[in-house]
């Protein structure tokens, strides 16, 4: 907990100016940040703790399953023999991906041999097939569309980029999974007519920014082309009726900010001579060199729903960062570095409500744009 909380005071002191004194020294601290958005192996072992604890831990459980009949009642890890844990299936994927992508990035984690061996367990051949049968009845056709089917997709990412021959041998084994979850993604959007504009796991924007990741690292051009033509089917036209309503946002329980989530998308999709004016009229207030953005409150990270919140905190940063790669909006990295302030010293001793699946949010915010 020290490493985190100076973490949290490093960041405290720089963004402790003014306003005047932001708008004079942004590149200055700029430099000073830099060194702050990366992981260190101390901050790392404690990270890896979270996902590490609950991948194997079935209860308690919120299955969000669809009964067919008696018969349909099991247990979590019947259902779900590789992602069981962590509450609901999307945190156990996403807390595979914190593992693998802590190991790949630190090879010397304090538990790596525990972790590696827990891969190996959860993502076997003989697991994923029966979760490929889960996946494959009618029944199933929407479950976790699309925030579970984004998870699995930067997992086998994840896998992809970890050159280790655990990682070779775990990605064959998910292969099959993976191939009917992009397949699910190129069956579904042409039937999308309107996008969900919301804060959580339904976002629209959200499942398709990691699918583009996944899509662009793969050059499956099939993928790439469905992602890029809804997302302008669905978002072009926006800037021509009213700016996006940040004051709008949060609502009570988000964990994802819904006009983030699509202008990260449109940064990705549009060329910059494009997508400039279009940020402009979408969210002009971020051009301001003064803008000022609140972080979520959480009032009680025991409850469920409010410590969603946590998380806003964490995908706002990672999108403002991302943003921030137009020179005139690298003020926005100050405002991300707020952002995870605020949330980053409460993830580890904290209520399974929360720790069950932060840490992959705030893995992702530390790792700045991990598409390098």
């Amino acid at each position: 907990m020290k490493v985190l909380f100076g973490f949290f005071a490093l960041v405290l002191v720089l963004t402790s100016c003014n306003m005047n004194e932001r708008n004079k020294h942004v590149e200055e601290k700029m430099k000073k940040l830099q060194d702050s958005t990366k992981l260190t192996l101390d901050q790392a072992n404690l990270l890896a703790q979270l996902p590490l604890n609950c991948i194997g831990q079935q209860y308690p459980n919120k299955p969000s399953m669809v009964l067919e009949s008696d018969s349909s009642f099991s247990t979590p890890r019947g259902e779900h023999p590789a992602f069981y844990g962590c509450f609901d299936w999307h945190s156990a994927v996403h807390g595979h991906w914190s593992l693998v992508k802590l190991l790949k990035s630190f090879p010397d984690l304090a538990h790596a041999p525990t972790i590696r061996y827990q891969l190996e367990q959860s993502i076997s051949k003989e697991n994923i097939a029966q979760e490929l049968v889960y996946f494959e009845k009618k029944i199933n056709r929407s479950y976790e569309r699309t925030y579970g089917w984004a998870w699995l997709l930067k997992l086998d990412l994840e896998l992809l980029t970890w050159e280790d021959t655990l990682a070779v041998k775990l990605r064959n084994n998910l292969k099959a999974l993976t191939e009917h979850i992009v397949q699910k993604y190129l069956d579904f959007l042409p039937r999308l007519e309107y996008p969900e504009r919301v804060g959580k796991h339904s976002n629209t924007a959200f499942g398709l920014n990691f699918a583009f990741d996944y899509a662009m690292a793969v050059d499956h051009v099939e993928l790439k082309k469905a992602i890029m033509d809804r997302a302008r089917y669905f978002y072009m036209d926006d800037i021509k009726t009213s700016a996006c309503p940040l004051g709008w946002e949060p609502s009570g329980s988000d964990f994802l900010s819904p006009c983030l989530e699509e202008a990260a998308l449109m940064q990705r999709i549009l060329p910059q001579e494009e997508f400039r004016p279009w940020l402009k009229a979408f969210l002009p207030e971020l051009f301001e060199k003064d803008f000022t953005w609140d972080t979520g409150i959480v009032s009680d990270r025991t409850d469920g729903q409010l410590v969603h919140l946590d998380g806003l905190n964490f995908s706002r940063a990672w999108n403002l960062q991302k943003l921030a790669k137009l020179n005139e909006l690298k003020h926005l990295n100050i405002i991300a570095r707020e952002h995870i302030a605020y949330s980053l010293p409460n993830l580890v001793g904290d209520d399974y409500m929360g720790g069950h699946w932060l840490a992959s949010f705030a893995i992702y915010a530390l790792e700045g744009d991990l598409e390098k």
